[in-house]
């Protein structure tokens, strides 16, 4: 069987490195994309390269339309093929509504949303011929319920959802599942600077009494990535260990 290729935005970090690694471990061609952290993608570029996986690494800021096209046409370019589409990409904010400027809610719509638009849009170009794909969207709980202070991150997140449900209809007599995982308090940069007594705070209120790792949502990804998925499309998969039910 060929390998299957899959394209990972930002992922020199956090939830996307886990799983370019993991997608690597697991028989994938593996894009990995970064656009500010290039040292860290590089070693993790490197590390895998090193350890004999089919990996490769492209920069693009994939709130350009451009440069989120030529991302999907060097894998194209590299690998011949995009099977599975990782949205991660995103930044976050906390700040109050009265305090957000154009600029902060300009940045924000941009790399959340319009990057996916223009990823998705662009891999949509391949996927399509072949009738076959999967495009995973990386959403959050605060897209499901909200978050004080991060009204223009939870409104970013809570579109990606809205796109994902809407597009899967369009897609689904193509064959290309489009899904959704919004994940829970997780481990990653976006805690760094919170103070560990809120941090404490959210443990206790998760009814599995602990913050959620990378791993818990590459997994979850590499599942919806599988043939074991192709019967579930438009979905909201949410690992937060209880956080919201």
């Amino acid at each position: 069987m060929s390998k299957k290729t899959v394209v990972i935005t930002g992922s020199s970090r956090g939830i996307g490195r886990a799983c370019a690694i993991l997608f690597a471990k697991n028989n994938y061609n593996v894009i990995i994309n970064y656009n500010k952290s290039k040292k860290l993608a590089e070693d993790l570029f490197n590390d895998l390269k090193e350890a004999g996986y089919s990996v490769d690494i492209f920069k693009a800021d994939i709130s350009n339309r451009f440069e989120a096209n030529s991302l999907i046409n060097h894998c194209i370019g590299k690998f011949g093929k995009i099977d599975v589409l990782i949205n991660n990409a995103g930044i976050s904010q906390n700040k109050l509504f009265t305090d957000i400027t154009d600029d902060d809610w300009n940045e924000m719509m941009g790399t959340n949303l319009n990057g996916i638009f223009y990823t998705t849009q662009k891999a949509l170009q391949y996927m399509l011929p072949e009738c076959s794909g999967k495009i995973i969207n990386i959403s959050s709980i605060w897209g499901m319920v909200g978050g004080s202070s991060e009204v223009h991150y939870s409104t970013s997140k809570a579109a990606i959802i809205g796109m994902t449900k809407a597009l899967a209809k369009e897609l689904g007599p193509s064959n290309i599942q489009v899904n959704c995982i919004a994940p829970g308090v997780i481990q990653t940069d976006m805690l760094n600077g919170i103070d560990e007594d809120i941090i404490e705070s959210l443990r206790e209120e998760t009814p599995l009494m602990r913050i959620g790792t990378v791993d818990d949502i590459a997994n979850c990804a590499l599942f919806l990535a599988s043939d074991k998925s192709d019967f579930i499309t438009g979905q909201v998969i949410s690992p937060n260990g209880g956080f919201v039910i």
